[in-house]
């Protein structure tokens, strides 16, 4: 297993943060690219076992929820399907990976803000750890970015 690992401070605190993103189904509220979602089965979107469905940069994908914790304001998903290395220019793209994100949202005292963490675990060749691992970080910092534009955004009603 390797890790993609990406922190950043967001300065909205962790409750209004967690707030936002801790229902599974919320993805296209924050993140720039998702056009629609739909939790699967009439399941809530914080209940462990729920499957989102998202289109994403055109194309339909399904993670399942497999940790949510309100106490630790941090959630767990794992994707169904492999997830395939995106840039076909690559001449040596890396094969398909099986993967699992975290998102975790924590309080900083200091000036009420929150240290976000999110981070990809994946099954790999050794070959394709270095691309994917750069590619994921390259993502993750994308989605830390948008999330935090929708808190911006937030603050406009």
């Amino acid at each position: 297993m390797y890790r993609a690992y990406y922190s950043s401070v967001l300065d909205h605190p962790a409750t209004e943060v967690w707030s936002l993103v801790r229902d599974f189904d919320n993805y296209p509220r924050y993140i720039q690219g998702v056009t629609e979602s739909v939790i699967e089965d009439h399941k809530r979107g914080d209940e462990v076992g729920a499957v989102r469905c998202f289109r994403y940069g055109g194309i339909w994908i399904r993670q399942r929820l497999t940790a949510h914790s309100d106490a630790d304001r941090s959630f767990t998903y794992a994707g169904m399907e492999q997830f395939h290395f995106p840039i076909k220019e690559f001449a040596d793209a890396p094969a398909a990976v099986d993967y699992q994100g975290t998102l975790r949202c924590t309080p900083i005292v200091d000036g009420d803000r929150t240290f976000v963490e999110w981070f990809v675990e994946f099954k790999s060749a050794p070959s394709g750890a270095v691309p994917w691992t750069n590619l994921l970080v390259e993502l993750i910092a994308q989605w830390v970015d948008s999330l935090r534009r929708a808190l911006a955004g937030a603050h406009h009603h």
